[in-house]
Parts: structure tokens; C-alpha cells; sequence
């Protein structure tokens, strides 16, 4: 699969890896929800498959997500991957997200197709740290866009 990075921000968190990584990294087929894909628990849905790679529906749309290692990955549409990587950090844990165009035809369109992203980085920047926010507070710690 070829790979065009698009974005990338991370941040830290003030907790251990491993409790980060049962937060995030946990999918497992059934409905999604705090316990099961966490990262997907606001948008519901239910998860087949597994052990690695697995389809998430819901409201009649399937997204592919995968789980290998330390990374949490989601694709969907024509071109968009999203992964998030967990990874130690001397403040706790080090979160990465990374969103990829991984269009197989048409790639060129990509920009297109999204208003040549116009906006793109600063919402994508101020949803991760909103998301980074949503961490620290399920897992009671602080965190720190970076």
C-alpha cells in the first residue's frame, strides 16, 4: 500500500504506556464502546473480525481497523488512513497521529476532492488535541499537546 502523508501531530500523556495502550489498542468483534475500540466508542458502530484487522460498521458504512503492535489504524473512503501510535516517553506516553492518502487511483484527485485542505491541518491539529484532552480526562491524568 503506498503512503502519502497528509498530517501528523502528537502529544503526551502522563500516564503509563500500558494503561494507555489497554485504552486504545482494545478491539475485539461485538459493539463498539468505552471498552472496545474506545477510539470509535462516540461514533458506535459494531466490529467484526480480528484478531488484527477488523471492519467496523455503522450507519450502513464499513471502515477497516486495524491493530499491529503499538499502532490503533483506521481506513475508510477512497483515501483516508488514520494511525495513532502508542510509544514510551519519559512524561509517560508519547501519542502520534498520522493521517495518510492511501487512494490506489486517483490519488491526484485527493486535494481535489477536499478543497485542496484548505483548514485541514488546524482542525486536524485542534481535534487531536481535543482527542488527547479526552484521554487524560478517561484516564485521570494530564496531557500535553506537543
Amino acid at each position: 500500500m503506498k503512503k502519502t502523508l497528509l498530517f501528523e501531530a502528537a502529544g503526551t500523556i502522563e500516564a503509563p504506556v500500558e494503561r494507555v495502550e489497554r485504552l486504545m489498542l482494545a478491539v475485539r468483534p461485538g459493539p463498539v464502546g468505552p471498552d472496545n475500540a474506545w477510539l470509535m466508542s462516540q461514533t458506535g458502530g459494531a466490529i467484526e473480525g480480528g484478531p488484527e484487522r477488523f471492519t467496523l460498521r455503522r450507519a450502513g458504512h464499513a471502515m477497516t481497523v486495524e491493530v499491529v503492535g503499538q499502532t490503533f489504524a483506521m481506513q475508510g473512503g477512497w483515501w483516508y488512513r488514520g494511525e495513532y501510535t502508542v510509544e514510551p516517553h519519559p512524561a509517560g506516553t508519547l501519542l502520534t497521529h498520522r493521517v495518510f492518502n492511501v487512494a490506489s487511483r486517483g490519488r491526484w484527485g485527493v486535494p481535489l476532492a477536499n478543497r485542496f485542505f484548505i483548514g485541514f491541518a488546524k482542525n486536524s491539529r485542534d481535534g487531536f488535541a481535543a482527542g488527547l484532552q479526552l484521554i487524560g480526562k478517561e484516564l485521570g491524568c494530564s496531557t500535553r499537546l506537543l
